[in-house]
Parts: C-alpha cells; structure tokens; sequence
C-alpha cells in the first residue's frame, strides 16, 4: 500500500506510520460502491445519490385540518352562541371522496380531515364551534356518518365567525411541484422514506449499505453463553465490533472466532469474501508466535494469483504512532480486491482502531462526503495531569458534558479496560508532541454519540 507522500520516522518493515497517513491510504484505496435501485424500505440507511424533485405538490389540493362545515365567509360574519349563523348543510365531504357538493350562500358542508376544500367554501369551522347539527349546545364531536344521518342534512347553527382560508391547508403548503424534496448525498430515514413516498416515488436510486464481515481470531476465544474452561475468555470484540459496523451503517455479518491457525483463517476468509464489501479481522496482528492473522495475510500478494486472496494485491501489516493500536494491518485481497483492515486483538485496542479506521471506511463505501465522527474542543476534569508517551497519539476513554463544556477521563489507559470503555461517550485526544495534559487544559474530544 501507497502511504500519503509524508516522510516517516524509519524505512523498511519498520517504519513508524502516522495515525493520518494510514487513514489516508485505506481512503485512498476504498472506493464508494455502485448504485443500485432499491425499493423504498430496502433502501432505508442507504444514501441518495441523485437529487429528488418533488413531482406532484404535497397537499395536492386544499383541504380541511379539521373535523368541521366547510362555509362561505360572509355566511358566518359575526356569529356567536347568543346570535349564530343558521345555514343549510348540503352533504359530507370525506376523505377521498370524489364529487363534493358546491357550497351556495347560506349553505354548508360537513367535512372531514383531510377532505377537499369544496367549490364555494371559503373556510373550515371546527365541529366545537357548532351545535353539530343536534339543534343544542356546542358540540363536542362528531358522530359517525352512519349513525347521524342528520349531521350531513338540516340545518346547523355555527358560533363563532371564521376568516377566509381558516382550517384550511393550502395545495402545495408542504412541498409544490418542481421543488427540491431531498438532495444527492442524504442518508434514508423514516422521514425522508415517508416524503419519498408522499409524493409517489416507490423506488430510489441509492448505494447500497456496506457489507462489513467482522471475525475474530484466538484459540482461547470462547463464544457468550457457553462455559469457560481454564485459559479461556469469552469473545467480545466480534460482537463489540459487528455492533459498531450496524451503527456505522452497515450491514454486518458476524463470524465465531476462528482457531489460532493460518490455514484454517485464509480458507474463512475465502468463504466469507462473496458477502464482503470489507472484511475486518481482530486479534493476531503483533509479533508474538501464534498471531494468526499476521501469519495468514503477510504472504499474500503476488500479483499473478487471480485466484484466492492474492489476488488483490496484499495486506501490509504497519506500526502505527498511536496507543492503544500500535500495530494493525490494510490491503486488499481476492479478485474483486476487498478491502480488508486487520485490528488488534485488545478490546479497547480494537474498538478505537475501529472508530479510527474502519469507521471512516465504510462512510466511504456509502459514499458520505464526510466520514469522519464529530470531534470537539473540551475542558479536561481530572484529578490529576494525563501523561502520554512521545511520539504518539494518544486516544483515551472519555465522559463528555456537552453543556458544561468538560471532558472527564473514565478508567485507566490498559487496552484492555473493556468495562471503562462502555461508560464513555467521547474518546479524549493527546498529540503526538505532547505527554503531559494538566486539568483545565482544553483537549479535543472525538464524539463517540
């Protein structure tokens, strides 16, 4: 893999990446995925490449917000309980209903929610400012067309003046025809699928959420559920990572760890690429005796091989200037060149390097223009200075408060303090050329909400 063109601190094998070069080139090699044409719900989470131009006004036509009698306005000027306006009611108005009466002087027309405003209206009186037809008080409600047949006849008697358009929704009040409804880069939610619908669009043009396939690897991995044997833990960072990948927008598949063995690793990873639009591995990747992952992929590459992983063109396994995550792997493998992002084996290890890095590429996969979490400046609160080690960034579990302006630290820096990490909202940021931050130092924070 090409770095970003920045000079590093060694050559060879060994040289020390940056935490911006290595994002730098999984961005520069992970390319948006093809748009597809999707059904409205299959395209939920899925992001508009295409703007969409609303091509019916939303209402379509005016109609009532209200349950109430569709009147003239001069009809009912200065009407009150003690002096109301008696006027004729001609019939309903429903709610799809086709042929709607006309309404004349003195003449009325009960009318539901959503129901056309009918020729001669001029406005909507709510059904409380009527006696509803019964010839007592004022109303309460409306009864049921079918058991009052007079509600839609006779007379009703109406209370309270109305000025011209009262009650009533004007066509194209939400969207008018040949307006913007939704523009190119949004992502699909119930509310824009709900606007998508409203104005008849049962299909859109989307690129398609990311396939992510998360696996871990570790012979003393043992699945939730199951009993622990001596040497044992249970595997949290596949679950911790396929949960992160859902969140990020994609769609994650989950694979059990997988045995401390290289052979058995590639022909899973074989297996899983005909999902995966990005593979993710975690554990592994360091330089001790069993790191599997590391031992699977370092071979791989020859540009010759058009068949199984090599085909791609290899993973490049990297020590990076950052805590927790110095070491991890990227490159692209199999014939359709799969991206693929080697983690740490650590619990907060891998979950930061997942924020870092696998994050920011499935965001490009979507095709988002910006892949990247929020970040902010805060206040840090501790009880004590934070020292981090020169030379390298620095990423520490934080609780942001977003009123007070304050970060605070939660936990230790081991990486493998699973525990602090699910009570944090925010990772605190320490520079490379800094190892020391007082309390009261403004520190940037990335947003973990």
């Amino acid at each position: 893999m090409s770095s970003s063109g920045t000079t590093h601190h060694t050559t060879g094998r060994d040289r020390l990446w940056s935490v911006d070069e290595h994002l730098d080139d999984i961005l520069a090699t992970v390319r948006p995925l093809e748009p597809i044409e999707l059904q409205l719900l299959d395209a939920q989470g899925c992001v508009l490449i295409e703007d969409v131009t609303v091509p019916v006004s939303l209402p379509p036509f005016d109609n009532s917000s209200m349950d109430g009698y569709a009147v003239r306005v001069a009809d009912v000027a200065g009407a009150s309980e003690e002096f109301p306006a008696v006027l004729t009611v001609i019939g309903d108005v429903a709610a799809g209903q086709g042929e709607q009466p006309t309404v004349g002087p003195g003449e009325a027309a009960r009318i539901m929610t959503g129901a056309p405003l009918p020729p001669g209206a001029e406005a909507v009186v709510p059904v409380e400012w009527t006696d509803g037809g019964l010839g007592q008080g004022p109303a309460t409600g409306m009864r049921a067309h079918s058991a009052a047949p007079e509600g839609a006849s006779g007379e009703v008697r109406v209370h309270r003046p109305a000025e011209a358009r009262a009650h009533v929704r004007a066509r194209g009040s939400d969207v008018r025809a040949g307006d913007r409804a939704l523009t190119a880069g949004t992502v699909l939610g119930a509310p824009q699928i709900a606007l998508l619908a409203a104005i008849g669009r049962g299909t859109v043009t989307v690129r398609p959420r990311p396939r992510v396939v998360v696996m871990s690897t570790g012979s003393e991995l043992v699945q939730p559920g199951e009993q622990l044997a001596d040497g044992q833990i249970y595997d949290s960072n596949s679950f911790a990572l396929t949960a992160a990948a859902r969140e990020a927008g994609a769609i994650a598949y989950r694979v059990g760890a997988v045995t401390d063995d290289a052979e058995i690793l590639r022909s899973t990873i074989e297996d899983q690429l005909i999902r995966a639009d990005l593979l993710v591995t975690t554990g592994g990747v360091s330089v001790g005796a069993y790191d599997v992952v590391k031992e699977a992929l370092d071979s791989i590459g020859d540009p010759d091989d058009e068949e199984g992983l090599g085909a791609g063109g290899g993973v490049e396994f990297r020590k990076l200037a950052m805590q927790p995550g110095k070491p991890q792997g990227f490159g692209t493998i199999g014939p359709d060149h799969t991206p693929l992002l080697a983690l740490p084996g650590n619990p907060v290890s891998s979950y930061v390097s997942f924020e870092m890095f696998v994050r920011p590429a499935v965001r490009a996969l979507m095709g988002l223009p910006d892949v990247h979490r929020t970040t902010a400046r805060a206040r840090l609160t501790a009880d004590k200075a934070l020292t981090s080690p020169a030379g390298r960034r620095q990423f520490l579990r934080g609780r942001h408060d977003a009123d007070a302006g304050t970060v605070t630290p939660v936990g230790g820096s081991g990486s493998h303090l699973i525990a602090a990490l699910a009570h944090a909202d925010a990772l605190i940021v320490v520079p490379e050329d800094t190892t020391s931050v007082e309390p009261g130092t403004d520190v940037d924070v990335v947003l973990l909400g």
